[in-house]
């Protein structure tokens, strides 16, 4: 098949690798050609992926239109900061359009796939996401992701699209619980990381996971999500694999704050973007909107956006009134 991949990031370039190894014809858009160029001349993405050798086929395209044309599958790996934005250039676009974005829209709560609802209308819409590292992924680490659509045939096609012998897809109809849980693990892994950055101990980070996991299925319950999603690879596998690894961005910004790094400093020395640091703002907005209990989320959102003490964030959360467990 033709595939575009929106995204010369570390995840658009490892799946880019993948989808091309199993042989299709891919072309990789970026919004920065020259960064692009650097790409078709070393084949190697050296910024996100050192090290790692791209496959001499692998096409390479600043133009949005051109990179588009003729494409079968428009897989888009950008930042959800400008996912509306490019999107909606390719308005048009009438066959599938698969998010492995994860991030939910702060203005108005949307995730990745309510945002192409209406920015590629014509399009089929799904989702790609679980515990996978891009790195490993264009290693050929044995690795398992789930693709969503509220179609069982379009979640099969995009199933079959990118199944291979080391990344083995599953598919589900629960659009909105799987990327409720994409976009929500990347706030949680934030507070792990604050965790290990304030030197605390392994029952404090299985505390943290287990009872965030529960207020992660309590909100995407609330925003119409299948509650058992939560339990299966985008939501408890990749919580699990993001708040443990050290390959994680989203924990490593938080254990740099923990440490005592000032957020300003942190934000402006990241090669890419933590994902979870905007969507902390809009899961709390959410959260609100909802009417959804959400204490860990309240308090990385305290953290990060209104400057609250990270010692004493975390004893709040210890010294809430007593309840039974949910």
């Amino acid at each position: 098949m033709n595939v575009t991949m929106l995204g010369a990031g570390g995840f658009g370039t490892a799946l880019a690798k993948t989808l091309q190894e199993g042989g299709h014809a891919v072309t990789v858009w970026g919004h920065d050609a020259g960064f692009l160029a650097t790409l078709r001349e070393t084949r190697c993405n050296e910024r996100y992926l050192p090290g790692i050798a791209l496959p001499p086929t692998l096409a390479f395209e600043p133009d949005l239109a051109r990179a588009t044309a003729g494409a079968e599958v428009v897989v888009a790996a950008i930042p959800s900061k400008a996912f509306r934005e490019v999107t909606s250039r390719i308005a048009g676009f009438g066959s599938v359009v698969v998010s492995v974005t994860k991030g939910i829209e702060y203005t108005t709560g949307m995730t990745m796939c309510d945002v192409l609802a209406e920015t590629m209308p014509q399009a089929e819409h799904a989702a790609l996401s679980g515990p996978s590292f891009a790195r490993e992924v264009a290693l050929g680490f044995p690795t398992a992701i789930v693709a969503a659509s509220p179609d069982p045939a379009v979640a099969a096609r995009v199933q079959k699209l990118f199944h291979r012998p080391f990344f083995r897809v599953y598919t589900s109809t629960d659009l909105r619980g799987v990327e409720m849980g994409g976009a929500l693990k990347n706030v949680i892994a934030i507070a792990a990381g604050v965790c290990d950055g304030l030197r605390f101990g392994d029952n404090s980070k299985a505390a943290l996971i287990t009872r965030a996991m529960a207020e992660v299925r309590r909100l995407g319950i609330a925003n119409g999500a299948n509650g058992e999603t939560f339990t299966g690879l985008s939501g408890l596998g990749d919580l699990t694999v993001t708040c443990f690894s050290k390959q994680s961005r989203n924990r490593t910004f938080g254990e740099r704050l923990g440490k005592g790094e000032k957020l300003p400093e942190v934000l402006a020395s990241m090669t890419a973007v933590a994902e979870g640091y905007p969507t902390t703002r809009s899961a709390y907005q959410l959260a609100r909107r909802l009417n959804a209990y959400t204490p860990v989320i309240d308090e990385v959102y305290r953290m990060l956006y209104e400057g609250k003490d990270l010692a004493t964030g975390v004893r709040d959360l210890m010294m809430r009134d007593t309840k039974p467990e949910d």
